[in-house]
């Protein structure tokens, strides 16, 4: 089966799946799934799925556009100037240089159901779609083109996630209510985990007509329900700190107490009153208690209950926390404000050439949530702040792996583009300790170590689907190799390309237009 059979496929079961959840109609569904089976290639089935994404219940709609296409085959041509190596036996990470949407293409060959998680920040509007906007829609940047734009990456991306996999989604409050809606048609209300608010600044500035927006939002959606989450955690207060003062003298430490009263719903097993070893009754409270009967005594004779006056609560000590925090809420005021991505980046190319990265604090947190040992996709890439947060990470637990996908762009910032002037020098400096040309002098080494690993950089080329000249045709320069495949034999390379890169011959030439085309060359 095709790469493109294999995308149809997840295309119609994610049409079966909105027609059983009464999101379209079947009339509607059966159209669209006979369309899409007749389709010719993966934009034109994206295309058409995006014509089912009015969301019946709610009123989500948006005016689909459809991107500008050629027609030929992109592929991945690693870039030997800007890749490097640190060492043999570590992990070797990615950069991809071009559209999203190419990206995501060639990912699937390789990547296909295996992505543990996906961070993204995409534009939100006009100023921040860059050349994507005059390439695409004439730089005519609303709500419905910011949608357009991701629906089809949206859906490319689902697919390459694994049934276990998450993916989180930076957006601000004036398109959050739209792109949560487009991921509840991609990937399910079900499948919604949370919404976590970010505060971004703490400005007092004030606005005209309005208060001041000190905050963004993180959507986190799963593939499926067979989901796990690692537990991420907040610095405690100090005053909760300093509630920890009780010693009892008894090698366990300083703790405090907590209560033994079940918040609601009382059942049989938690409605008593507890007798204990002094004899004393302590009556059940109104809602019950939290532990068994059982439970509560097997403390006591661990010395691990309270019981002072009218007091019974259980003792919590500090020495046996597993965290010096508490549990995360969806509300994120303990992370490093905006401006600290800005510092960051500033500290490693002794510059100013990115507006507004996040910091790596917050994509931290993010993949904190995700498998330890994860392939990380961030297909918005931009300064590359998911690709350090990885690095990070990795150095106090995991063996993640970070896939990094954006445009080179040029700004007057960067006159030799993004990629060329920040993503790739940020990522050489941290990993290596030294830039392309051997610099050392920047102040982030101050106070860090190079944290090491291998990055293979790859640009996104063309090469015309009836290219026959020898050296040039697709079967010459495609190499397999940068795709998990093993070097392969001309039959099978013929037939590997065929199955996975779309735009290649699909038919046999007749002896009219061969005579005519070779009569041509003559």
């Amino acid at each position: 089966m095709t790469s493109f059979e294999k995308i149809k496929q997840e295309i119609i079961a994610d049409i079966n799946k909105r027609f059983e959840d009464k999101i379209l109609e079947k009339t509607n569904a059966d159209l669209l799934k006979k369309l899409i089976n007749n389709s010719d290639n993966t934009h034109e089935a994206l295309s058409i799925a995006a014509l089912g994404t009015t969301y019946k219940r709610t009123g989500f709609h948006f005016d689909k556009r459809i991107e500008k296409m050629k027609d030929d085959i992109k592929y991945f041509k690693k870039s030997e100037k800007l890749s490097f190596k640190t060492c043999d036996d570590t992990i070797t990470h990615k950069l991809i240089i071009g559209d999203n949407y190419d990206a995501l293409l060639n990912l699937q060959i390789e990547y296909r159901g295996k992505i543990d998680v996906i961070y993204i920040d995409p534009p939100y509007g006009k100023d921040r779609m860059g050349e994507f906007a005059a390439t695409n829609y004439d730089n005519a940047i609303t709500r419905d083109n910011l949608l357009s734009m991701l629906y089809p990456r949206l859906v490319l991306a689902k697919q390459l996630l694994s049934d276990t996999g998450l993916i989180f989604c930076s957006i601000d409050d004036k398109n959050h209510a739209y792109v949560k809606g487009l991921f509840d048609d991609i990937f399910s209300e079900a499948n919604f985990v949370n919404s976590f608010v970010w505060q971004k600044n703490s400005s007092v500035k004030t606005e005209k007509d309005k208060f001041t927006i000190n905050t963004e939002y993180i959507l986190l959606y799963s593939k499926t329900k067979n989901l796990n989450l690692n537990d991420v955690y907040k610095e405690l207060a100090e005053s909760t700190k300093k509630t920890y003062s009780k010693n009892d003298n008894d090698g366990r430490g300083y703790y405090t107490t907590i209560s033994l009263q079940k918040p609601r719903d009382p059942g049989p097993e938690t409605t008593y009153d507890y007798i204990d070893n002094n004899g004393k009754k302590w009556p059940c409270p109104a809602k019950g208690w939290r532990m068994k009967r059982s439970e509560i005594k097997k403390l006591e004779n661990d010395g691990r209950l309270y019981l002072k006056g009218k007091t019974l609560r259980v003792k919590d000590y500090w020495d046996e926390r597993a965290n010096d925090g508490k549990r995360a809420d969806t509300l994120w005021n303990d992370i490093a404000e905006n401006s600290v991505g800005s510092s960051e980046l500033k500290s490693i190319l002794m510059g100013m050439y990115f507006d507004n990265p996040k910091p790596t604090e917050l994509i931290k947190r993010c993949l904190s949530i995700a498998t330890k040992d994860a392939i990380v996709l961030d297909f918005f890439a931009g300064s590359g702040t998911t690709g350090q947060a990885v690095l990070e990470l990795n150095e106090s637990e995991g063996q993640r792996q970070f896939i990094l996908v954006t445009s080179n762009e040029i700004t007057e910032t960067t006159p030799s583009g993004i990629v060329k002037d920040v993503t790739s020098k940020r990522l050489k400096r941290i990993m290596t300790g030294s830039c392309y040309d051997g610099t050392d002098d920047f102040k982030w080494l101050d106070k860090n170590k190079p944290l090491g690993n291998n990055l293979d950089v790859y640009d996104i080329f063309r090469v015309a689907n009836f290219e026959a000249t020898t050296g040039k045709t697709p079967f010459d320069v495609i190499d397999e190799t940068l795709y998990g495949q093993p070097a392969l034999n001309i039959n099978d390379k013929i037939k590997w390309v065929c199955e996975n890169f779309e735009g290649t011959q699909r038919t046999i030439e007749n002896d009219t237009d061969y005579k005519s085309r070779i009569e041509g060359e003559a």
